[in-house]
C-alpha cells in the first residue's frame, strides 16, 4: 500500500485544517497515513528566527489569520488565534506520542487543535491537556506522566531533528515517495503523488 508522512507541530495554524481533513482523504486514496508529531522551535532557531514568521512579520500574520478564517469556514470549523501565539506545544507533542504508541494519538492530535485554534485554549497547560486525553476516556494522570519519561522526551527530540535532517523548514509537511510537500494546500498533492508508479 502507498504511504505518506504528516509531520505536524500543534503551535501550527495551517497543520488544524490539515489534521482535520488528512485520515479522510488519505483513507480515500487508499495511502496509508504515519503521524509525525515534531517541533518548530529548534528549526526556527536553527534558521535565526526566535519567533514565528507569523509575529515577525505583520503583515504575513494578519494575511494568515484571515487565511485560516477562510479555510477553516469552508470546513465548517471555528478558527480564533490563541494567545499566547505560538503556543507551547511540547507537552502536547510529548502526549501525541504517547497516544501514537498507544492508538488514540490520531484523535487527540485532531482534539487538541480543536482546543487550541478552535475554543482559544492555552495547550501549554497541563489541565487542558489533561482535560482533552480524558475526554478521549484515558487516565490523565498516568499518561501526562509518562510524558515525561526519557523515552518519550528523546522521541520527541529525535523526531524534530529527524525533521530536520530531512529539510522539513514548515508545518504542515507531508514526506510521500521521497518527495517533501510543504503546507495544508499540498495535502493533496502529497497524497496523489504516493500513488505515482
Amino acid at each position: 500500500m502507498a504511504s505518506a508522512e504528516f509531520w505536524y507541530e500543534f503551535a501550527s495554524t495551517y497543520s488544524y485544517p490539515a489534521a482535520l481533513r488528512v485520515a479522510a482523504l488519505a483513507a480515500e486514496r487508499g495511502v496509508s497515513l504515519v503521524w509525525r508529531p515534531f517541533l518548530l522551535g529548534p528549526i526556527f532557531a536553527a534558521h535565526g528566527w526566535r519567533d514565528s514568521p507569523f509575529n515577525i512579520y505583520p503583515a504575513k500574520g494578519r494575511n494568515m489569520v484571515r487565511d485560516c478564517e477562510r479555510q477553516c469556514a469552508e470546513l465548517g470549523v471555528p478558527f480564533r488565534l490563541p494567545a499566547p501565539f505560538p503556543a507551547m506545544s511540547l507537552l502536547a507533542g510529548r502526549v501525541a506520542l504517547v497516544g501514537l504508541q498507544d492508538g488514540w494519538g490520531e484523535d487527540f492530535s485532531r482534539a487538541v487543535y480543536r482546543a487550541e485554534f478552535g475554543d482559544g485554549l492555552d495547550i501549554s497547560e497541563p489541565t487542558v491537556v489533561s482535560a482533552i486525553v480524558g475526554n478521549l476516556g484515558h487516565d490523565a494522570d498516568p499518561v501526562l506522566a509518562r510524558a515525561q519519561s526519557a523515552a518519550i522526551k528523546s522521541a520527541l527530540r529525535a523526531s524534530t531533528e529527524e525533521a530536520e535532517r530531512r529539510g522539513i523548514f514548515g508545518a504542515p509537511s507531508f514526506v510521500s515517495a521521497g518527495e517533501l510537500f510543504w503546507g495544508n494546500d499540498r495535502l493533496e498533492q502529497a497524497l496523489s503523488w504516493a500513488k505515482r508508479p
